[in-house]
């Protein structure tokens, strides 16, 4: 029976996402739990979202506008972009999968960092494509690695910015001089899907470059914006590569409801501002935390943190998880003693880092 699966499918590892809060009630048996794994927007969703989504309740029996029309003009007012600028997806992972499909011939690689978004190489190994993935250093993208290993096969780079799982960044200067050596035939894709939650004056401003760079910007609803379940990114680049984009999209790809209650939350500055700024609060009191614990943790600049621990990684989420905390470990990244917690609300934080103490107590 495996000969008729693709030759090289044994090279793909799957994506491991973390665990649904109704699957560990029922593995575990207990009935509070707090996830703290898949970096959500722990508030939930825009009171605007929600309306939206009800006023179209009755519309899910057609088709969606496969353009996106209304929602297009909506975010290009806001980006100060054209229309022909945006094109729109399933999800950031949808996008991944369309750039990959319309810049790549047969022959050619991807080039990314190690321990970044797995699915760069996933979709890049699903679609036939070799992917050549390059160390970071101190927890941060090699920008001058990464230009020293391009090579006549590259043709798409991906750099996530701010990088999942580590939270880091690259400044406005390494990535204007990165993209200025980087030759204009080889993709550059920034994937920016935690950039609401940066507070630092040297984030790059990307969007200002795409009309006259070999440029690609991705960027999400699912974090800021709480709309992980209804499944909707974006990318916005030259028209040139948005119209090549557009030919490999599927019809109806992103749903009414996600249309719907993107446009929403693209009008509801206040859900979006009070998000941001009770995650970077939030942010800085798990630092405090940790100081006080010594334990080792990366500054973030996402939603979430990636620290040391002095026991094995996923023994530890398995501890946690048996206390109804989901946080992440990081085995799959090749980082055996780190894990990644979401921030959530203040008493869930607070509960975690109560719940970590008692743990590594007895650890001892």
């Amino acid at each position: 029976m495996k000969e008729i699966l693709r030759k090289d499918i044994d090279r793909i590892n799957a994506y491991v996402p973390g665990k649904p809060i109704d699957l560990v009630q029922r593995e575990m048996g207990i009935k509070k739990v707090i996830k703290l794994a898949s970096n959500e927007n722990p508030f939930g969703v825009s009171p605007k979202a929600k309306k939206a989504i009800q006023k179209s309740l009755n519309e899910v029996f057609r088709y969606p506008d496969g353009s996106c029309y209304y929602l297009k003009n909506t975010l290009a007012k806001k980006l100060r972009l054209s229309p022909d600028n945006i094109l729109f997806g399933n999800g950031s992972d949808e996008i991944i999968d369309i750039i990959i499909k319309t810049f790549l011939n047969a022959g050619e690689e991807v080039l990314t960092s190690q321990t970044t978004f797995v699915e760069y190489e996933i979709i890049a190994k699903a679609n036939g494509f070799r992917e050549n993935c390059i160390p970071l250093k101190n927890f941060r993208y090699d920008l001058d690695a990464i230009k020293n290993n391009i090579n006549e096969k590259t043709k798409v780079i991906f750099i996530a910015n701010p990088n999942n799982p580590t939270g880091t960044y690259v400044n406005e200067n390494e990535l204007s001089k990165f993209i200025k050596e980087v030759p204009k035939d080889k993709l550059i894709v920034v994937d920016e899907a935690y950039w609401d939650f940066t507070d630092v004056d040297d984030f790059p401003g990307t969007i200002d470059k795409i009309n006259s760079e070999n440029l690609i910007v991705l960027r999400t609803f699912s974090k800021a914006y709480g709309l992980a379940g209804l499944r909707i990114g974006y990318a916005v680049a030259n028209s040139t590569f948005i119209k090549a984009m557009e030919k490999i999209r599927q019809p109806f790809n992103v749903n009414t409801l996600a249309q719907r209650a993107a446009q929403a939350v693209l009008n509801d500055d206040k859900f979006l501002e009070k998000t941001r700024k009770l995650i970077i609060a939030e942010r800085k009191k798990i630092y405090q935390e940790f100081k006080k614990m010594n334990i080792e943790y990366v500054p973030s600049q996402a939603n979430f943190i990636m620290f040391k621990t002095e026991m094995d990684g996923l023994a530890l989420c398995k501890q946690l998880l048996k206390k109804g905390i989901i946080i992440r470990d990081l085995k799959q990244y090749g980082l055996e003693n780190f894990v990644r917690v979401t921030i959530g609300k203040p008493w869930e934080n607070k509960l975690f880092i109560r719940t970590l103490k008692k743990i590594l107590k007895e650890e001892k």
